[in-house]
């Protein structure tokens, strides 16, 4: 599979095009890190109210161990209140756990399908068209094959006369059906393997 055209200017503008897409692909995969990481920052409401279920935890223990040395109640009403600390704080642990988690899996979603989509797009547009440029290419490059005889070079002159367009033609020689008729291939045969992407080729 040939990638890229012989001929300089064409190769070069095959190559930029390739650059753009990769360096659009680049920014993508950026971009939806910037996202990624921007929604996750709002995990720290969450992870805050987390902190605050856990200071409710210990403020409640403390106060069950103040009281713990209470005559005759101390110890009962010490260990409810260490019991309702580790209800109300617990469960709001786990919620606050339970956010965490869910605004970590939303970033993630949103960093990739910033980058997927995008991505999608620009290579369902570029890749079919390249693709197809590349294939052409070597068929051409096969069809041509290494070297030019005689008959493949007037072979190659009345491909270009009778079908390449005649604006085309004349920018190589002012009367392509006149050179076809005198024998006169060289200046069609470059418009030929110009308009193939190949560079002129040793005769055989």
């Amino acid at each position: 599979m040939r990638l890229y055209p012989d001929i300089p200017r064409s190769r070069a503008n095959a190559i930029l095009g390739d650059v753009l897409v990769l360096v659009v692909l680049v920014l993508l995969v950026w971009l939806g890190f910037k996202v990624h990481d921007s929604v996750a920052e709002l995990a720290g409401i969450p992870r805050a109210v987390g902190d605050a279920g856990g200071s409710i935890q210990r403020g409640f223990e403390s106060a069950g161990g103040a009281v713990d040395g209470v005559p005759v109640v101390g110890d009962t009403l010490g260990d409810a209140l260490r019991n309702a600390g580790s209800d109300a704080g617990g469960q709001i642990g786990d919620t606050a756990a339970a956010g965490v988690r869910d605004v970590n899996h939303v970033a993630t979603l949103l960093g990739l399908l910033t980058f997927l989509l995008p991505a999608i797009a620009v290579l369902s547009s570029f890749l079919p068209d390249r693709i197809r440029d590349a294939r052409r290419l070597t068929a051409a490059a096969r069809v041509v094959g290494p070297a030019l005889t005689p008959d493949r070079e007037r072979s190659l002159a009345m491909r270009a006369a009778y079908g390449l367009p005649y604006e085309q033609l004349v920018r190589y020689t002012p009367d392509p059906l006149g050179d076809l008729e005198a024998g006169r291939y060289g200046d069609l045969v470059a418009a030929a393997l110009d308009d193939a992407g190949l560079r002129p080729m040793r005769s055989g």
